[in-house]
């Protein structure tokens, strides 16, 4: 299925705001929960008044579904108290809980899919090393611009920026969170990229 149904996206939306609404009941900080899903907030009526008009493929509404859960999860938890960032921490032997970076990974891998499909479908560039080029400049413009805003959340809210910060300590954080964005882009590029392409030209037919 190149794009998903009505009564699909209504499902997902439905299911979106459900968590969203649960998961801003008892947040271990109110702050550090409306900063971390703002974007959510953002894009559901997004999405709601742009389907008719530019529906997407199946693939980034997913995809766009998974990330969200990711950011509710992280918002309600704040990212370095996330359970799931400690079990992993312990497979992994990890000194740190590395839940946030799952997330600057989606923060790569979502961006460079709705790049990707918007440069294709509105004929912007053609497939090809630019368009990979491009795509992988909006993942790191979008990466610096999120941690431009935790840098300006640091300056404005002082130590009530920590959890929304989320650097436990490690003094190469921002780099590191960039080069996750970066991994996810190239990930979009290099395994999404057959697929993705089968449903754009369902929904281009």
């Amino acid at each position: 299925m190149t794009t998903p149904s009505r009564a699909q996206l209504l499902a997902g939306a439905a299911i979106v705001a459900g968590l969203l609404v649960l998961s801003g009941l008892h947040p271990f900080d109110r702050t550090t929960w409306l900063l971390e899903v703002f974007p959510v907030m953002v894009a559901l009526p997004l999405l709601a008044l742009t389907h008719r008009r530019f529906p997407l493929t199946t693939l980034l509404y997913v995809l766009i579904f998974v990330h969200a859960l990711i950011l509710m999860l992280g918002g309600a938890y704040t990212y370095a108290r996330v359970p799931l960032g400690f079990q992993l921490a312990e497979w992994l032997d990890l000194a740190r809980n590395p839940y946030d970076k799952i997330g600057h990974f989606f923060q790569g891998l979502v961006p460079a899919l709705v790049a990707r499909e918007i440069l294709l479908r509105k004929a912007v560039v053609r497939a090809g090393k630019m368009l990979a080029f491009l795509v992988i400049c909006i993942v790191l413009a979008v990466s610096a611009t999120y941690e431009l805003i935790e840098w300006a959340s640091a300056l404005i809210l002082g130590q009530g920026a920590d959890e929304f910060l989320g650097t436990q300590g490690d003094p190469w954080d921002t780099q590191s969170d960039m080069f996750c964005a970066l991994l996810g882009g190239l990930a979009t590029l290099g395994l999404l990229s057959s697929p993705h392409d089968r449903q754009l030209g369902g929904v281009r037919s």
